[in-house]
């Protein structure tokens, strides 16, 4: 999502809180406590889970590894919800021709360097660069090339852009800031 105007261009970037990263983090819930709860019974010798009885399942070795699977996924699922609570990775980019700058946003986790706060002037901007690599794992990121800086990336590297589309939205961000496209 954007917006643009003569002189300012203001692209909203998406973070964590999206549809299928709530779909995992639920998923991954719920498996892990389905192997934590098949665990624990073969310890109590209890049913927790009534269409499978705990007598087949031994504790030992079977109910800690069940256990710690079960565990496990409550950490992992643990640590989505929270990418998703915090939205890490979402901000903005914005270009201000008026002004002369370039301020790029992004939430990260929390603590000291929660915002990641970035601002070049426009001047400084080489190139927008694109990098495709095809493949079985196709990934097509677009760079903006600033001068002693090095490359900095403008789209997510999981947003599965067509080339057509990451070549338009390279053409527009380059017209717009006046600097060369560069295709590696």
């Amino acid at each position: 999502m954007s917006w643009r105007s003569d002189r300012i261009w203001i692209e909203l970037i998406a973070g964590s809180r999206k549809p299928s990263n709530v779909c995992w983090a639920f998923i991954l819930f719920l498996g892990s406590l389905g192997f934590l709860l098949v665990g624990t019974s073969s310890y109590l010798g209890r049913n927790f889970i009534p269409f499978f009885p705990s007598q087949q399942i031994i504790f030992f070795p079977q109910g800690i590894v069940m256990s710690f699977y079960g565990i496990a996924g409550f950490f992992i699922s643990s640590y989505l919800w929270c990418t998703i609570s915090w939205n890490v990775g979402s901000g903005y980019d914005r270009f201000d021709i008026k002004e002369g700058i370039v301020c790029i946003f992004r939430w990260g986790f929390p603590g000291k360097n929660r915002r990641i706060f970035l601002r070049f002037l426009m001047k400084d901007i080489q190139s927008i660069r694109i990098e495709v690599k095809e493949g079985i794992y196709a990934r097509r990121v677009l760079y903006m090339e600033i001068r002693g800086q090095g490359s900095i990336p403008l789209t997510r590297t999981d947003e599965n852009l067509t080339l057509r589309e990451i070549e338009q939205k390279a053409a527009e961000l380059a017209y717009f800031l006046r600097v060369p496209i560069e295709v590696f």
